[in-house]
């Protein structure tokens, strides 16, 4: 009987019942009764059973009468009841946690009667979270206040709640706001923790472009040569730099220590994301050399930012580099295994056998192992092959 409740408060149901209003009890609770067989081979077991249960301060039993060929008429429990909430509680040892539920029901009721049909939904989540509920609504209180308010989330000013403690419940806070704010205040567009910022009108940190000026002859930041230079996505953007060639390659090192090319620079890419580098429309004058892993991410990659400009060329990423250093060679983790549609035929023919491990399982050459008198004489090459912007095979 214990099992039966304890599992009707592990699914929420006795504290949704604070939400709702239900009346749940006196409560029925299924009683399994001894068979004939029990009444004949354990008659003493049957006794004790029926007088445990009799003492029982917090259960009232139906009792029935039952004819047994040996033992005559036997008077036994037929069905048990629970009367109230409280003998519950008690009894699962539970009234604390049940007593801070309804606190925040109440609380949730005066402030916010909005949010009650997520305390319905998820009442044993609001309960981990009682601690934490004063300065969840608080949070929603503001936001109601402040709508779409265009700061940053370090720049809420509510006593005890700081941009952690917001960064922290994002997931939760979504839920809520979702439910308490008008619908213009929240960007429907805008989904996941990621996004939370823009969703409620918050202003995000803004995204950053790292860079190296390869061109010693040009003085983009006046008294430096070749500089290692970050902006903001934006003030990128709106860069009037006469760079012909741009490479873009993922490690560090190699950013950092790419040669100097006349008219080009090199930036620090970004893996899969390329939202921020999308706003230079400018770059659509430029070649765009990508520097990748040669595995299947590094593929992935290339084609995801072919997405954006479609003139990039894929570089140190064919199938001589490969072999070149295969006593380098490591493994993939996690091989991408969609199909790939911006690829060049080359690039797909390499991609297919990475994918298939035809050349062997889950195989990948990663960018910070190619050697860099590698890299000077096919880089080398490329300056002496072509010059100018270069449309990519593929379209």
């Amino acid at each position: 009987m214990k099992a039966q409740l304890a599992r009707l408060w592990e699914r929420g149901e006795l504290l949704r019942d604070a939400v709702t209003g239900n009346v749940r009890f006196p409560l029925r609770l299924t009683l399994k009764s001894p068979s004939s067989a029990d009444i004949t081979d354990r008659f003493e077991a049957v006794r004790a059973w029926a007088a445990e249960l009799a003492a029982t301060d917090s259960v009232s039993l139906e009792w029935q009468e039952v004819r047994h060929r040996v033992q005559g008429v036997q008077k036994l429990p037929a069905t048990a009841w629970i009367k109230t909430l409280e003998e519950v509680l008690t009894w699962l040892g539970k009234r604390r946690e049940w007593a801070r539920f309804s606190a925040q029901v109440s609380a949730t009721r005066q402030t916010h009667p909005a949010l009650l049909p997520w305390l319905e939904k998820r009442p044993l989540q609001a309960l981990a979270l009682s601690a934490e509920w004063p300065r969840l609504l608080a949070v929603v209180t503001w936001l109601v206040e402040h709508p779409r308010p265009g700061i940053y989330l370090r720049q809420v000013d509510l006593p005890g709640v700081h941009s952690k403690f917001i960064e922290a419940h994002r997931s939760v806070l979504a839920e809520l706001l979702d439910l308490a704010l008008p619908g213009d205040a929240v960007d429907l567009g805008k989904t996941g923790v990621g996004q939370f910022a823009a969703r409620y009108g918050f202003l995000e940190k803004p995204a950053r472009i790292r860079f190296r000026v390869l061109d010693p002859a040009n003085h983009a930041v006046p008294g430096s040569v070749c500089p290692d230079v970050t902006l903001d996505a934006e003030n990128f953007s709106r860069m009037e730099f006469s760079a012909r060639r741009m490479f873009i390659t993922e490690n560090e090192t190699n950013f950092l220590a790419f040669p100097q090319v006349r008219d080009a620079m090199v930036i620090f890419g970004a893996g899969y994301g390329w939202d921020a580098l999308a706003r230079s429309h400018w770059l659509q004058n430029c070649s765009i050399h990508y520097w990748g892993d040669i595995d299947t991410h590094g593929f992935g990659i290339l084609d995801q930012l072919r997405g954006y400009f479609g003139h990039v060329e894929s570089f140190l990423m064919d199938r001589e580099t490969l072999d070149a250093h295969a006593p380098v060679w490591g493994c993939e983790d996690k091989p991408l295994l969609v199909d790939l549609h911006r690829l060049t035929p080359e690039e797909s023919t390499l991609y297919d056998e990475l994918r298939d491990n035809r050349i062997r399982a889950r195989l990948r050459l990663e960018q910070e192992h190619i050697g860099f008198h590698w890299l000077g004489d096919r880089l080398e090459q490329l300056l002496q092959g072509r010059r100018g912007a270069n449309p990519c095979p593929w379209r």
